[in-house]
């Protein structure tokens, strides 16, 4: 492993080598590089640009079963080699990006590989608070991007494209102390230039797709004392209509469009799917209320209450490809809460409930003890209705609490004294299962020059196998890091995980010495 770092750029470079491999006959490698920083271009109006890389290759198929912790991607069957130049000034902002997959394929589990994107070019420009026909106070924006689509077509079994797509849009935004409402106008065009006909014979397609919504909400204030305390409580009536004629997109290939989940962020947007390959017609009203109690002093939230529901006046005709039209009238609830009553408690859920049937659909509940720092203790239940029903626990915590050492409070960052014993975890079991389905469980010793760490992993790797890695480190705080370094993985598991070390100077060339 080799790092650098200096004042306008960092990176890092891990690399692995096993010659002659004699479990799969072939020399297996692989490597990973990350970069951030600005380039200068010595031209006065251009400026610097900035430069991020985030490479990933391995050498073969079966490296992600034999090596399970090569590889920081999320899914370890699919490494990205992303490469992107950004620059900006003013209003404006433009990007060229290369971004291309290794899919790990596996003959009993073939992957379908996701669309290379070679090249992604992006342009917008940008205006707040600007007249417009000697009117002021608009808000309006330009979007471009032109990506050339690229994977295996047997496969995917649609054909590489070239796809140019324009959004533009213009609001004007009313915004008072005791309510907004905000109405906006978009334009968004997408033209296509395919490698192979589509179904008809076509090489080419266009559609240009009109949105118009109404965006308001209501804000009113009360003091109000509960259980002694006092309070500003809140009541934030929203209303958001939104309407999109029909556009037929039956024949389109999608690239890079997916359903938009059904929560809070995205129960108030215009379109119900991410990415440009569709966009959804829609004659619909939602309509929400949210009541929260701050506290007058800092604002901060003790409780918050919040209720959704979409009602629609038409049936949404656009899907993904192999979906059904949306035809209910009206949707499902939306309930959500979340409560901070003292800092060391919080507690928080969501459902999904279905008023039709009289049941929910998805349901989330959590709970979270965190005394001081070191000290978490987290648990969550999540149900999807006919489809899976967990039970998720993490936590950090003094092992030296046991006998009465309760140590120092040092700080974030700092420890809490050397001589103790941290431990460290998550479980994720599944009822419908009836198994545990990963975990991740660790001790940490703080010697206070030193410190030790040992983390087993199991993550599953198929219906019936899993990958169980042992993974032991010592750090010389301040100075090196020996051995296969556990702490992205607690970060990534453990909620609220916190290091024991917090690296304030810059990093010594030897860190994470392998």
């Amino acid at each position: 492993e080799a790092r650098y770092l200096e004042r306008d750029y960092a990176g890092r470079l891990r690399t692995n080598f096993l010659p002659s491999d004699s479990l799969r006959k072939i020399n297996r490698w692989s490597y990973a590089l990350e970069h951030t920083g600005t380039l200068n271009t010595g031209l006065a109006q251009v400026g610097n640009v900035g430069l991020n890389l985030n490479l990933n290759r391995v050498s073969d198929n079966n490296y992600w079963r034999d090596f399970p912790r090569s590889s920081s991607s999320l899914t370890q069957r699919l490494l990205s080699s992303d490469a992107s130049l950004s620059w900006g000034r003013g209003y404006l902002t433009t990007s060229v990006r290369a971004l291309k997959w290794q899919t790990l394929q596996d003959p009993l589990s073939v992957i379908v590989p996701p669309y290379d994107r070679l090249p992604q070019l992006k342009a917008a420009y940008n205006r707040v608070n600007v007249p417009v026909a000697g009117v002021s106070g608009f808000d309006w924006s330009v979007a471009g991007d032109f990506t050339r689509f690229s994977s295996d077509r047997l496969l995917t079994l649609q054909p590489n494209s070239a796809r140019a797509v324009s959004i533009a849009q213009i609001s004007r935004p009313w915004i008072a102390p005791e309510g907004y409402i905000t109405p906006k106008l978009q334009l968004h065009a997408t033209t296509y230039k395919f490698d192979a006909p589509l179904v008809g014979g076509a090489t080419s397609a266009s559609r240009a797709v009109p949105t118009f919504s109404l965006d308001s909400g209501l804000q009113f204030e009360r003091q109000a004392n509960l259980f002694g305390r006092n309070f500003t409580q809140t009541l934030e009536p929203r209303a958001f209509y939104v309407r999109t004629p029909y556009r037929d997109q039956s024949l389109l290939p999608n690239y890079d469009s997916g359903a938009n989940d059904f929560n809070f962020a995205t129960v108030f947007t215009e379109n119900a799917f991410v990415g440009n390959d569709r966009i959804s017609d829609a004659n619909l009203l939602t309509l929400g209320v949210t009541s929260r109690l701050l506290n007058p002093d800092t604002g901060a939230e003790a409780v918050r209450v919040g209720v959704a529901q979409r009602l629609r006046f038409a049936d949404q005709k656009v899907t993904l490809p192999g979906g059904l039209p949306v035809t209910d009238r009206i949707s499902d609830l939306l309930f959500g809460t979340s409560i901070n009553w003292v800092p060391e408690w919080s507690f928080d859920g969501t459902v999904q409930y279905n008023p039709k049937i009289g049941k929910s659909e998805r349901s989330t509940f959590g709970a979270r003890y965190s005394p001081s720092n070191y000290r978490v203790v987290s648990a969550s239940i999540r149900r999807q209705r006919n489809v899976s029903s967990s039970l998720d626990v993490g936590w950090q915590w003094p092992i030296n609490d046991l006998w009465g050492d309760k140590g120092k409070d040092l700080g974030a960052g700092n420890g809490q004294g050397g001589g103790r014993t941290y431990g460290v975890g998550r479980l994720n079991y599944s009822f419908q299962d009836k198994k545990l389905v990963d975990a991740v469980v660790g001790l940490e010793y703080d010697g206070c020059c030193w410190i030790g760490r040992v983390v087993l992993q199991r993550s599953q790797s198929g219906v019936t196998t899993a990958n169980t890695p042992i993974l032991f480190q010592l750090e010389l705080v301040g100075f090196s890091r020996l051995g296969v370094n556990p702490l992205d993985t607690l970060k990534a598991n453990v909620p609220r995980y916190q290091f024991l070390r917090d690296q304030i100077t810059a990093p010594s060339r030897f860190t994470t010495y392998d």
